[in-house]
């Protein structure tokens, strides 16, 4: 009698996806060039190599100035100022705005030299004497500075990311034409069992043949879950030629998938083909349909055998091999392309038309999914990088109310929230991190936006630095300090020794945003001095060349430091380090992570503080000036 394989001990689901998940399907990363990278998914971060915009441009038509020039004017009493030229979009400018003179601009020029801000052409007129401006304008009004919208060193992109048209977009922007990806599993699919033919092939139902169901439609599944599927010819029940083809498979794929042949029928003989070539972890599970299953591995391929009736066969595969399938890929587990959530912040919007409003995702701490709005601007290329997906306002709607169901119109099937929203700091610490924590969010809007947004109740966590007289209820998850100062050109050939110099000497600076932290620990740098020469911090701000024009990003500085735009810029040792710049040291401030009372039990959250506890000393030991 003949030796067959009994279902005597079926195992629970759990323990079937424990047996997959201890296979290794994960294949080699590779590089694709940009216009490949739709659908596949980031095997590294992307910093931004430069900055977006690359230059400082108006974003209204009218006239660029220096702002001081217009200080005071109204309509009653304008400043008049002289018209040098015409600024075009798309031209170099070849006028300079020295005091007492404008220079004409359109939307999206590049901003003259000696220029800070731009006055609304509504708010001139042309007089004989000259254009007069009728309202008073501060430095960078109507003014893109360069990096507004990505800041070159800034994380562009994290591990993980799964690329639609958006991150394409904002990668074109970047200038990226090839990209490391997380390489595609190969699955080898062999179907078996003597009554099948291949469709296309003479049928001969009266022999018990039927067509090849399973081999078409897991293939599909295989390419809909990320994998790329690769049929092998048909097996009868052949011991022999099953084992070729199934040793072939595995030589070349990461995955080998079988149908059929898996129950205990006298002619089912692929588990023995298994257990003589490689190793069986599992036969048989507690579901219905699907009992009959294999779990296993051949040489150094992973290995399932589904059943053959082709429902069977499907809802196995989508139960449990899929969602495999897709975490070596890479991909998010598959949503439907609306989603409703409850508003996160009140709203305001009465402007008559309907707005299709970005609006971000997050889970709140009991797992509720939240919806916060999400504007740069429409030409900022970020807004859509950030935001999931759009919420229709209706034309009549004042204003949706905090807690208020929306639906949100999905840019993508695909999308899914965050793990982890974070707001605040730019520093390359967090940036680094912040790649250990699957699937999070951050947005660098500077350690004071950070501190309100975490007040308002959105964000999960904030991360911010320098002095602050703002309290924030939060708990704190850890941090570490970084060494500031100023960056200047290698050889420092300036010989710049401190903030005195910048004061003292006419030296071009470059600064940082106020809400950036480092800005905050230069202000009250600039209060000790102040108040060791017994002058007022803004007598010294004044006789600082530049002070007033800010840019974005942690790195930016330095970079217009590198390009010969300035004689020393605010920044890190870190920075400076990186981008072979020097460095004079003007102090250490921290860095703190401070965690959403109500979401501290929340899984991103406790990632980051897993990562926090684990990984920080050795991140912190690999950058000049950081401490953890």
């Amino acid at each position: 009698m003949t030796d067959r394989k009994q279902f005597r001990d079926l195992r629970p689901p759990a323990e079937a996806r424990e047996a997959i998940a201890s296979l290794d399907l994960d294949p080699d990363p590779e590089t694709v060039p940009l216009d490949e990278a739709r659908g596949r998914v980031l095997a590294e971060r992307i910093d931004a190599e430069l900055d977006v915009p690359g230059f400082g441009r108006a974003s209204v038509d009218g006239y660029a100035v220096r702002a001081r020039d217009t200080f005071g004017a109204d309509e009653a009493d304008p400043a008049v100022l002289d018209q040098v030229g015409t600024v075009h979009a798309g031209t170099e400018p070849d006028v300079e705005v020295r005091e007492g003179t404008c220079a004409e601009i359109s939307t999206g020029a590049v901003m003259p030299d000696g220029a800070d801000a731009v006055v609304m052409v509504e708010r001139t007129d042309e007089h004989t004497d000259g254009i007069a401006i009728r309202t008073s304008v501060a430095p960078g009004d109507r003014v893109m500075v360069a990096g507004t919208d990505v800041a070159a060193g800034s994380r562009a992109l994290g591990p993980g990311t799964l690329l639609t048209p958006r991150e394409i977009g904002l990668l074109s922007a970047l200038g990226v034409d090839a990209v490391p990806v997380r390489g595609n599993p190969t699955v080898g699919i062999v179907s078996t069992g003597d009554e099948l033919v291949r469709p296309g092939e003479d049928l001969h139902s009266a022999a018990g043949q039927i067509y090849d169901v399973n081999s078409y439609t897991i293939a599909a599944g295989v390419e809909e879950a990320g994998g790329e599927a690769v049929l092998y010819p048909h097996a009868g029940d052949d011991y022999d030629e099953m084992e070729r083809l199934l040793v072939e498979a595995a030589d070349d794929c990461d995955l080998v998938l079988s149908s059929g042949s898996t129950s205990a029928s006298a002619v089912d003989v692929i588990y023995r083909v298994i257990e003589d070539e490689g190793e069986l972890l599992l036969h048989g599970v507690s579901v219905k349909p699907g009992k009959p299953m294999l779990i296993g591995r051949l040489d150094d391929s992973a290995y399932v055998g589904l059943p053959g009736y082709p429902v069977s066969a499907l809802t196995i595969f989508r139960t449990f091999v899929a969602p495999a399938i897709r975490s070596a890929a890479g991909r998010p587990e598959p949503r439907t392309a609306t989603v409703d959530g409850r508003m996160a912040v009140q709203e305001r919007y009465s402007e008559g038309r309907t707005r299709l409003m970005p609006v971000g995702l997050l889970a709140d701490g009991a797992g509720d999914t939240l919806v916060y709005p999400v504007d740069k601007g429409s030409g900022a290329t970020t807004s859509l990088v950030e935001a999931d997906g759009v919420v229709e306002v209706d034309a009549d709607t004042e204003y949706l109310a905090e807690g208020e169901t929306v639906t949100v119109q999905l840019f993508s099937p695909d999308v899914r929230a965050p793990s982890l929203l974070g707001v605040g700091e730019d520093d390359p610490t967090l940036s680094r991190l912040l790649d250990a924590v699957e699937n999070p969010r951050y947005l660098d809007v500077g350690s004071r936006e950070g501190r309100r947004r975490l007040r308002n109740g959105v964000p999960d966590v904030a991360v911010v630095s320098g002095p602050s007289d703002r309290d924030v209820d939060a708990v704190d998850l850890g941090g570490w300090t970084r060494e500031w100062g100023l960056v200047v050109p290698a050889g420092n050939p300036e010989g710049i020794d401190g903030l005195a110099d910048l004061v003292d000497r006419d030296l071009r600076f470059s600064n940082r945003a106020r809400d950036a932290g480092l800005r905050a620990s230069l202000d009250a740098a600039l209060d000790g001095l102040a108040d060791e020469r017994g002058v007022d911090r803004r007598d010294l701000t004044d006789a600082v060349e530049g002070y007033d024009l800010t840019v974005k990003g942690v790195e930016s500085p330095a970079r217009k430091v590198l390009a010969g735009a300035a004689a020393a810029g605010l920044g890190l040792r870190t920075t400076a380090e990186r981008l072979d710049c020097g460095f004079v040291p003007l102090g250490v401030e921290s860095v703190r992570v401070l965690a959403n009372p109500d979401r501290t039990a929340k899984p991103g959250v406790e990632a980051l503080r897993t990562v926090l506890d684990a990984d920080l000393d050795a991140v912190a030991a690999s950058l000049p000036g950081v401490d953890g």
